[in-house]
């Protein structure tokens, strides 16, 4: 009796069989409804492609490229917020770029850490193989390859960011962004609005009018655990009435319109907004206001560091409040009582 090689059989296409050998070597075979057994060699990616031709199925079948687009389509996709559908396709371009003709079952560990190591943004490649895991994960599912090849490679280290904004630093650039013109007086009031609520900013770039009213700002919380939808009240302070009652003063519709429009009236999308930071702050240190440039992530950091400043206490950001405080409380100097 023949033994069974399922390892070498795993990741086949149906009718398709698996002959180890003496040798070592594994033979592939296809076995046609009402033909005979097909001989395909011992070149398994080329069996599989032979097989693929045969059947006619797609030229793609059981590729990286093929389950990215299946993955599309899976329920776990559907649940994902936009804002992460969009990163896992930016993700997906470089990713395909690599391995988008290549079959599951042919990727190993070392494909995966080699990739890692040669992506010269070693943080974003850690994003990636996040994205090539869920499609490994998909492919087990499928019953393409047995496990997931990325599971057990260590990822790139990622360190926290340390951009410190100073109080007096911020004013700067905040009085010379309002001087740049209406875009200027919306990106300082974007800017302005993180530091005071240390929101998301996925949380309130699409902001509308009748989110605001005399009691604070009510914003839906990007990050949802377990299905259930958590909303969150800013409370109004003087300086948040005073933001908006500037951003009411520019606005088109200050009913229903946005409270951090475009150009056009329209919210800034994901990619809008970055490029017009961007530019923003490489005139805003081209014109010495600022020493080095900064993003939201920073002004999140920066309402976190200075409430814990002011009242001792970190903001409920995160369900762990450690993560709130390893990743935005960015102080450099702490004080405490001595004995």
């Amino acid at each position: 009796m023949r033994h069974r090689d399922r390892q070498s059989a795993y990741g086949l296409l149906p009718r398709m069989e698996a002959r180890p050998r003496k040798d070592g070597k594994v033979t592939y075979r296809y076995h046609p409804l009402g033909g005979k057994p097909m001989n395909l060699g011992t070149d398994k990616i080329a069996a599989l492609r032979e097989v693929l031709d045969i059947t006619a199925q797609a030229p793609d079948h059981g590729t990286i490229a093929h389950l990215w687009r299946e993955f599309q389509e899976t329920r776990r996709w559907l649940d994902y917020a936009d804002a992460t559908k969009a990163d896992y396709s930016q993700c997906a371009g470089p990713l395909l770029d690599v391995f988008g003709k290549t079959p599951a079952v042919a990727v190993r560990p070392s494909d995966i850490g080699t990739y890692l190591d040669k992506r010269s943004a070693g943080v974003r490649a850690n994003r990636e193989i996040s994205l090539m895991s869920n499609l490994m994960a998909l492919a087990v599912r499928r019953g393409l390859i047995q496990a997931n090849p990325c599971r057990d490679v260590q990822r790139n280290k990622e360190r926290p960011r340390v951009r410190a904004i100073e109080p007096a630093e911020l004013v700067a650039f905040l009085e010379w962004s309002r001087t740049r013109g209406r875009t200027g007086i919306v990106l300082a009031g974007l800017a302005e609005f993180c530091a005071l609520a240390g929101s998301r900013r996925v949380e309130f770039l699409n902001m509308l009018w009748t989110q605001v009213s005399a009691d604070g700002v009510q914003l839906r919380r990007a990050k949802q655990h377990d299905g259930k939808v958590v909303w969150e009240r800013i409370e109004t302070t003087p300086a948040l009435d005073d933001l908006m009652a500037r951003l009411r003063s520019i606005a088109a519709d200050d009913k229903l319109g946005y409270v951090f429009p475009n150009s056009k009236g329209n919210a800034y999308t994901e990619s809008g907004f970055k490029t017009m930071w961007a530019r923003l702050m490489k005139t805003a240190i081209g014109a010495k206001v600022v020493s080095e440039p900064f993003v939201s992530h920073d002004l999140r950091a920066y309402h976190v560091t200075q409430y814990r400043k002011q009242t001792g206490t970190l903001p409920n950001l995160h369900a762990d409040p450690g993560t709130t405080a390893r990743i935005y409380d960015r102080a450099r100097e702490v004080l405490r009582k001595g004995p």
